[in-house]
């Protein structure tokens, strides 16, 4: 009996220390819905690349081609990308129920939440004192809708960082995480790691910087969000004073998650590609 209770005790070390000695990466892809080549991009870096996490906005004016494409990829983790913004010039989106004080004066989403100091005259979601009750149920809705559509959908994200416009609503998006079983908190493990954009980079040196990246990737957890595009089609009309590149810096995003020099480190480091959901289950 010693003898057996000696060999379980070394298994579960050496077990630990496999884990250990683990390196994960949880990589996410924002904003499918928003426009076309969006769509076209979050589904490329998942089934070219190594994108394991994608995060939907029911508001956008693409969802619903969004949801026809992630329901051919089931296995593709989704999040309710919760939203209360609507950041580009020529391409504006509301909420989906009556809410006056989440809207400009043209009844769209304002462009940010804080202030810009760069663009004095935009309007931002707390220029106005903003109606709780009416973020409920614009979260609702959205939540509700994205799970109507991709039950699978397995947790919460902020587009923009909307869910920490005030402590009111960051304690009410947590009452709705735990309401509908939707985590929004990534384990506390997690480690964020740096981006890899610019928006003047070029495509080939976003690919060499996520490289080095994922050459230097310690053990642990490892979480990277970026925004998949092309250079073309109906991105190219995307952007705002400050951001005009949009479609040329997101190429960029695109060829680094799809990279055959990216997909080499990670196999050669045996760095283990894991979704937000996996995270979340400790798996």
């Amino acid at each position: 009996m010693k003898k057996i209770l000696i060999a379980f005790l070394f298994l579960a070390q050496s077990l630990l220390a496999q884990t250990s000695n683990e390196i994960r990466l949880i990589i996410r892809s924002d904003d499918i819905g928003f426009c076309h080549t969006a769509n076209a991009a979050c589904m490329k870096v998942y089934t070219y690349g190594i994108s394991r996490s994608v995060e939907i906005l029911a508001t956008a004016p693409w969802f619903m081609e969004a949801v026809k494409m992630l329901k051919t990829q089931p296995n593709y983790d989704v999040g309710v990308h919760l939203c209360l913004t609507s950041e580009w010039e020529n391409l504006k989106w509301r909420p989906l129920t009556s809410a006056p004080s989440l809207t400009d004066a043209d009844g769209y989403f304002p462009q940010f939440v804080w202030e810009n100091k760069k663009l004095k005259d935009s309007p931002y979601l707390l220029q106005k004192t903003i109606n709780v009750a009416e973020v409920e149920r614009e979260f609702r809705a959205q939540i509700e809708l994205v799970k109507k559509h991709l039950p699978w959908a397995s947790h919460l994200s902020a587009h923009m960082g909307c869910t920490n416009a005030t402590a009111e609503v960051k304690t009410m998006v947590e009452r709705l995480s735990k309401e509908y079983n939707l985590p929004i908190q990534m384990p506390k493990d997690v480690q964020y790691v740096r981006g890899f954009g610019g928006a003047d980079k070029s495509p080939e040196q976003k690919e060499k910087d996520l490289v080095e990246i994922l050459k230097n990737l310690p053990a642990g957890t490892h979480f990277l969000v970026e925004h998949p595009g092309y250079d073309s089609g109906d991105m190219k009309g995307v952007g705002h004073v400050g951001y005009e590149n949009v479609a040329y810096d997101r190429e960029g995003v695109t060829r680094a998650f799809t990279s055959a020099e990216v997909k080499k480190i990670i196999a050669e480091r045996g760095i283990k590609l894991v979704s937000i959901k996996e995270a979340m289950q400790g798996k």
